[in-house]
């Protein structure tokens, strides 16, 4: 045996560069479906928020942890029923809102987008990503079960199989980037809402944008709170004309006309938070008092 035969490396087999195709393709397979999943998270994350403004953070942090260690499996169900729903499944959640609110005296706000879809295809996307939990899970745990990579055929056709799966999965990551930008364009035309003279009048002047006013909320309505609790008396009863006058003072925007009213006593009968009565001035005339009703009780 000569020297230079004995250093030569021995020959690859007829298999070597397929199999290092399927491991590239597989690594391919493998970072997209690390994108979806990232992605995925991040859209389930952006998707709802509610709460006061202190607790939907601590609960938008607690959110993203838990989602931070889920598995596709679950996160898959997390996204049907929550940002993906059949029409007409949405149901109203006030009721633990107005619970928090009660408990802390604080406003709390919901914000959540769903992507609503006819039952069909809601049954077919499901089954669509069901599908491709399977084939990840197949990718990780199967392959070499199921194509033997120490053959120039097994290669061939595990070769085939990955770069085909990889397509697959592609599909799904464009459709999921296309749920993301639709988020992302909700999430824009919510912003520009509540930038709003209809928005801005619905929360902060009770007005909604077909014109009906939530008395219990209306801005006028707690104009005449303040002025009440700066100006009542010691029987409880405040001078309507210094609360006009007071309120003109530190909250000009608060006018009845603004609630298709023509004077001031007929915002306190209308809003029915407030008593009204008529007492003699000293010259003569009648002035107008009131005062804050007292809450009902539920």
């Amino acid at each position: 045996m000569t020297e230079e035969s004995a250093s030569a490396s021995p020959a690859e087999p007829e298999y070597a560069q397929l199999q290092r195709d399927v491991q590239r393709h597989l690594g391919r397979c493998l970072i997209r479906i690390q994108q979806y999943e990232h992605l995925l998270k991040a859209v389930l994350a952006a998707h709802k928020v509610a709460g006061t403004v202190h607790s939907a953070k601590v609960r938008q942090a607690e959110y993203i942890e838990d989602l931070s260690k889920a598995t596709l499996g679950v996160l898959m169900n997390e996204l049907f029923g929550s940002y993906l729903t059949v029409e007409g499944s949405c149901e109203g959640r006030a009721d633990e809102l107005d619970e928090e609110s009660s408990r802390t005296g604080l406003p709390t706000f919901r914000f959540e987008a769903r992507l609503e879809m006819s039952e069909a295809h809601f049954v077919e996307t499901r089954a669509a990503l069901q599908e491709l939990v399977q084939v990840r899970n197949d990718l990780v745990h199967h392959l070499v079960q199921r194509f033997n990579l120490w053959s120039y055929d097994g290669c061939l056709a595990a070769l085939s199989h990955v770069q085909t799966t990889y397509a697959h999965i592609d599909r799904h990551f464009e459709e999921l980037r296309g749920w993301a930008k639709s988020l992302d364009e909700a999430k824009e035309a919510t912003a520009r809402f509540m930038q709003s003279p209809e928005y801005l009048d619905a929360v902060i002047n009770g007005i909604a944008p077909d014109g009906t006013i939530a008395w219990p909320v209306a801005g006028i309505v707690g104009a005449l709170r303040d002025a009440h609790e700066k100006l009542q008396q010691h029987d409880g009863w405040a001078s309507l004309s210094a609360a006009i006058q007071w309120i003109a003072l530190h909250h000009p925007e608060q006018t009845p006309q603004k609630y298709k009213c023509v004077s001031w006593p007929q915002v306190l009968h209308e809003s029915r938070a407030f008593d009204l009565q008529y007492r003699e001035s000293p010259d003569g005339g009648r002035t107008g008092w009131y005062r804050a009703r007292a809450p009902r009780a539920k």
